[in-house]
């Protein structure tokens, strides 16, 4: 609170560690003056979402841009798929590898 930062809370049903694209729960909080509010938020997204992954962003903008400072997972689901190692040939016999979630196998909405 002392740092000013500006803080969020977004949540998910996809957890690979390149999905950048998470849903914003509400709005962000510009200069929180105490952590009730910010505790508040975590309990709504967690009462409505208490089956994906939902975390906490602190954002600095004393530089003039936001700049993430910190982030922390606050909420997992039960029940987690894991990932998948996906081997693909390309040209010269090179082999590419990917990551893939086991819920992405459902339909969004239905994952967990």
């Amino acid at each position: 609170m002392s740092k000013k930062w500006a803080i969020n809370v977004e949540f998910t049903e996809d957890p690979h560690p390149r999905n950048n694209f998470w849903e914003l729960w509400g709005l962000p909080l510009f200069e929180p003056k105490d952590t009730e509010a910010v505790m508040y938020e975590i309990a709504s997204c967690r009462k409505q979402h208490s089956n994906k992954y939902i975390k906490l962003n602190a954002f600095d903008n004393t530089r003039g841009v936001e700049s993430c400072v910190l982030s922390f997972l606050i909420n997992r689901p039960s029940y987690e798929p894991g990932f998948e190692l996906v081997r693909t040939e390309d040209i010269g016999r090179n082999q590419k590898y990917c990551f893939r979630s086991y819920a992405t196998e459902k339909p969004e909405g239905s994952r967990y």
